[in-house]
């Protein structure tokens, strides 16, 4: 691929479109984390790279392509680069003045590696107080775990994703490679930019701990947490082996390829009855109903399956959408990167990644005043900018404060949330919880999805989960009398957070533009499945299609059995690209303070998986059909994967990453012969005879149960962790030692529910608060009275027209008064 070259040094941006421009950030990461100062850096702070001499491990990450880590040069895009040998006092003093004039430093060496060298958190923040300092490590900087050894496969085993993922009766599978670093990253974003938000206010920085394990755990597809429709009922039930969800939103094979369905509504399957030929067989209303067809897929699905064969899959995705049927093409990588949806929008772009390397890459998670914000230059060479960068004397000006300061670094901002199921819940949360009054906009005539509560219960625990800390709103904005209302609070909102189909707002009237008429300070923020450009943006968006669509599915599978797709029981990306959102949302806030404007935020969840996945589809590009679907075995390194241990469907994660960790795990499994047997010597050689070494791991790891081999690989500093099912969080060391479970309860729930108790751990931001999620239009009174100065009687009378619509204990009170009144 060919593109004109791109400068070598990254300018700092001034338009609009970059809300963090001025903000100083010094990276001292090594492969974790990375992802996040360069999301900061996309959003246009300058981002110094400083990297020890030699350069950083990360540059060495596979998959390399033309000499050049492909991780790396994702990672380390729109940065400055500088070396410093801080084992030198010139170099410690370098980084000492730099840091005088920084405004976040983020780190993820050893956690105590910069204590021990005079320059760690407590040293330079007492030199520049306003600094946010943020230290990310795989388990945190305190615990039983804090030295810990881990890799992504490790993550995704000790933290319950890897026990729902699979099938049944076949070992527990492995998500692709690169969802759980870019989850990491964008939640240490969001903790350094609220810290900075934090600064705004009170003048002073924070010292931030962020643990990988616990952000996974809390953060990536939570089994504590707001749940979709996937997994709903299922994981809560706890099964000993994996979830049967092949069906819960199945694919089919056509003409050209596969397409997956997802049947949630009745509509969509009264439509798909009625393309199947209204067979009698299905004619039973029970059938409307998502459990009866779940169970009758045995039946259902040949009928859909003979039906699909025949078309090819741009025809079944428009049959689809003229009959109101969702239905999405599960594209392999080389096809996500031809795709034309993702060109035109803009998602994927040709750059050049390294000198006189060209690829095709994932731009950015989304846009901001109608601008991508993502990819502009390449990843700098080691010590590119030397000279280049000068000390600061003093961090960023900040402007004055124009709320209240107090420990809830969000207090004094209004949200109105238009957002609905889990990304709805989960993006305004993350403003409720810090202190934002987060007001749930609610219609009883279309009920978010996310309250339909299983087995009868009064609330879905999604419910409790996801809308804790926020009010709730009733009214109908279908009504001019109800529209007019959100249009006056609007007046005064600092945010609007929404989800819908893009076009939803404009043809309501709610459009950013219209908006900013009344408020010029207005956010809003919008996101869809592929976002407002673009062939595909009028399409329905569910996230099993965004992730059929965006390459996902395809590689989470077993590489022996294509027909068989293994991410069924996930609700990946919603959780994670509701918080990408969030990080943007709030970088343009930080923008606001000085500018006094507000701006359109678009974040698209199909782009935060191809920001994800980014490695692998920039792989690909440079090397077409080079990255399939890998399983449990990584590709680069051996003895890799996941292995069965002592007892029933017992299971750990072991990945020897180099010859170091080679050669201490034969000492640990007693076969230090085999350190210099030319089969195994170097990892080349490793990778090549995997089913040796392999063979050789298994043998030992069947003598023992999971936590009994992980215990002893991680004293000798290789990456293990035991399969960890939902309930085991709960009691885990690393996780209680760290406090990192609550419980909430709800006056509607019979039972409290255990929840994060935060996902990272701040020096000066108390954790979230705990107040129980509001029933539908809860606060509908209060809020029309305190915020509209609505009277008493005008609120009667707009609830009794039904404009209103507080609970329906309140409403069936105000009837019997009116007729008391009546009478």
């Amino acid at each position: 691929m060919t593109t004109p070259t791109t400068p070598t040094t990254p300018t700092t941006p001034t338009t609009p479109t970059t809300p963090l421009t001025g903000i100083r950030v010094l990276d001292i990461t090594d492969g974790l984390g990375e992802s996040s100062s360069r999301y900061l850096a996309d959003l246009g702070a300058e981002v110094i790279r400083i990297e020890l001499p030699g350069g950083s491990a990360s540059r060495t990450a596979e998959p390399i392509r033309g000499g050049v880590s492909i991780p790396f040069a994702l990672r380390n895009a729109n940065k400055l680069g500088i070396v410093l040998d801080v084992e030198s006092e010139s170099g410690r003093g370098e980084l000492r003045a730099l840091a005088a004039g920084a405004d976040i430093l983020i780190e993820s060496l050893r956690p105590g590696w910069l204590d021990e060298r005079d320059i760690g958190a407590a040293e330079l923040t007492a030199h520049n107080p306003e600094l946010v300092w943020m230290s990310i490590s795989p388990f945190g900087r305190t615990g039983p775990y804090r030295d810990w050894a881990v890799t992504e496969p490790v993550l995704y085993a000790m933290s319950g994703v890897l026990s729902r993922s699979g099938a049944p009766g076949r070992e527990p599978l492995l998500p692709p490679a690169g969802l759980a670093e870019g989850t990491v990253s964008v939640h240490a974003a969001w903790a350094a930019l609220l810290a900075y938000y934090n600064r705004l206010t009170t003048g002073r920085g924070d010292i931030i701990d962020v643990s990988a394990y616990e952000v996974v755990v809390h953060g990536f597809d939570p089994g504590f947490g707001t749940q979709g429709s996937a997994a709903a009922g299922r994981t809560e039930d706890f099964p000993r082996g994996r979830p049967n969800a092949s069906n819960f939103y199945p694919v089919f094979a056509c003409a050209d390829g596969q397409v997956r369905i997802c049947l949630l509504a009745k509509r969509q399957w009264r439509s798909m009855f009625e393309w199947l030929g209204s067979p009698e067989e299905f004619a039973d209303p029970k059938y409307d109903t998502i459990p009866a067809r779940f169970a009758a897929a045995d039946r259902l699905h040949p009928l859909i399956a003979e039906l699909f064969a025949g078309e090819t899959r741009d025809e079944l995705v428009a049959q689809g959408a003229a009959r109101g049927i969702p239905v999405g093409g599960v594209l392999a990588p080389s096809e996500v990167l031809a795709a034309e949806h993702f060109q035109a929008s803009g998602a994927l772009i040709d750059a050049e990644i390294a000198p006189n390397l060209h690829a095709r890459v994932p731009s950015g998670y989304g846009s901001i005043g109608g601008n991508r914000i993502g990819f502009r230059t390449r990843a700098p060479q080691l010590g590119e900018h030397q000279g280049a960068v000068a000390a600061r004397s003093t961090p960023s000006p900040v402007p004055a404060a124009d709320r209240a300061s107090g420990e809830r670094p969000l207090a004094g901002l209004r949200v109105l949330d238009l957002g609905v199921v889990v990304f709805g819940a989960e993006l305004g949360r993350q403003f409720a919880d810090f202190g934002a009054d987060v007001v749930k906009i609610e219609n009883a005539n279309f009920p978010d999805g996310l309250r339909q509560s299983k087995r009868g219960s009064a609330l879905a625990a999604s419910v409790a989960w996801g809308h804790r800390n926020k009010r709730s709103f009733g009214v109908d904005l279908r009504n001019p009398e109800g529209l007019a209302l959100f249009r006056q609070l609007a007046a005064d909102a600092d945010l609007v957070l929404a989800n819908f189909k893009p076009g939803t707002l404009k043809s309501m009237g709610l459009s950013y533009d219209e908006l900013a008429e009344i408020n010029p300070r207005i956010i809003v923020h919008e996101s869809s499945a592929f976002g407002s450009t673009g062939p595909w943006s009028k399409r329905m968006g569910y996230g099993p299609l965004v992730r059929a669509s965006g390459g996902v599915s395809a590689l989470w599978r077993y590489p022996d059995d294509a027909e068989l797709l293994c991410d069924g029981s996930t609700v990946y990306p919603d959780h994670i690209a509701a918080q990408a959102g969030a990080v943007a949302v709030l970088a343009t806030l930080i923008q606001r303070a000085h500018t006094g404007t507000g701006n359109i935020v678009e974040v698209v969840q199909s782009d935060t998986a191809l920001v994800h996945l980014g490695s692998l589809l920039t792989a690909e590009s440079l090397a077409p059909g080079s990255i399939v679907a890998s399983g449990n075995s990584d590709p680069y390194a051996a003895p890799s994967g996941v292995f069965a241990c002592a007892g029933d469907d017992e299971w750990c994660v072991v990945t020897v990453r180099d010859d170091e960790d080679w050669a201490r795990l034969c000492v640990v499994i007693g076969r230090e012969d085999l350190v210099e047997d030319v089969d195994c010597a170097t990892s080349a050689a490793r990778v090549l005879n995997r089913d040796k070494v392999d063979h050789v791991l298994s043998q030992w790891l069947s003598n023992w149960s999971p936590a009994e081999a992980m215990n002893q690989l991680q004293a000798a500093g290789i990456p293990a962790g035991a399969m960890v099912r939902l309930p085991e969080l709960l009691t885990d060391p690393q996780l209680t030692a760290r406090n990192a479970y609550t419980e909430i309860e709800h006056s509607l729930l019979p039972a409290k529910l255990p929840a994060a108790t935060r996902l990272v751990r701040f020096g000066t931001i108390a954790d979230p608060e705990l107040r129980q999620a509001p029933i539908a239009g809860e606060q509908t009174r209060e809020i029309a009275e305190s915020l509209l100065g609505l009277s008493s009687a005008e609120v009667d009378h707009l609830v009794r027209t039904s404009v209103l619509q507080p609970p329906a204990d309140d409403r069936a009170h105000e009837s019997r008064r009116s007729a008391e009144e009546l009478v």
